[in-house]
């Protein structure tokens, strides 16, 4: 059984709170994430107008969002999403089932407005996909005793390693190593660094060929 609960309501007055916060920390940021659902009654296009906010201040941006907001906020061109298979098809109608699908259904989020799409396929890694590179990224088989949360670990860690400047599919690696070894650990339990290096040995990038 999977249980998700809906969120508080924001007032008006919070939401603009909010938005003073985060245009507050922008100054001595590099990146900013904006991941997850919005809660009841928040504007769609909230999360948008933080991109956009954060590209003013010369921020890279990273969107994992799901349904309106995540539509709403590829028009603003963020640096990268990160949406999951179930967020994809409901954001392009359509299912997946094969490697080709999920190649296609990244190529046309990246069409959208995105700089670099990372479809986070859960056991099966991800797909990346930039204006000049299309990789595959593979985890090894594990015994995944908890998977709530790998999907923020895989967002956490690859811009975690784009800060120190690693390649875009050395920063997936990187994001599928972390995410992967937070689903072997039981309950909320989040991977060590430790944990996560020695997963990324094990992970493996295939490129793409672009046709």
């Amino acid at each position: 059984m999977k249980l998700n609960e809906m969120g508080p309501i924001i007032t008006p007055d919070e939401l603009k709170q909010i938005h003073r916060v985060v245009e507050s920390q922008l100054a001595k940021a590099t990146w900013l994430m904006v991941c997850g659902s919005l809660p009841p009654g928040v504007d769609p296009h909230f999360y948008r107008d933080i991109v956009r906010l954060a590209q003013s201040r010369g921020v890279k941006t990273l969107v994992d969002a799901d349904g309106d907001a995540l539509q709403y906020a590829m028009e603003a061109k963020p640096t990268v999403i990160t949406p999951n298979q179930a967020e994809t098809e409901r954001l392009l109608h359509i299912a997946m089932l094969t490697r080709g699908q999920f190649l296609e259904a990244a190529r046309r989020m990246k069409a959208m407005g995105p700089e670099a799409v990372v479809l986070s396929l859960g056991g099966r890694g991800a797909i990346g996909v930039t204006e000049s590179e299309a990789i595959e990224v593979l985890p090894p088989r594990v015994d995944a005793l908890c998977p709530i949360g790998a999907g923020d670990a895989l967002s956490a860690a690859f811009v975690w390693a784009m800060e120190k400047k690693k390649s875009f599919a050395d920063a997936l690696r990187w994001g599928v190593a972390t995410g992967t070894a937070s689903a072997t650990l039981p309950g909320l339990a989040f991977a060590s660094f430790q944990d996560a290096r020695a997963m990324y040995k094990r992970v493996e990038v295939r490129p793409i060929q672009l046709g």
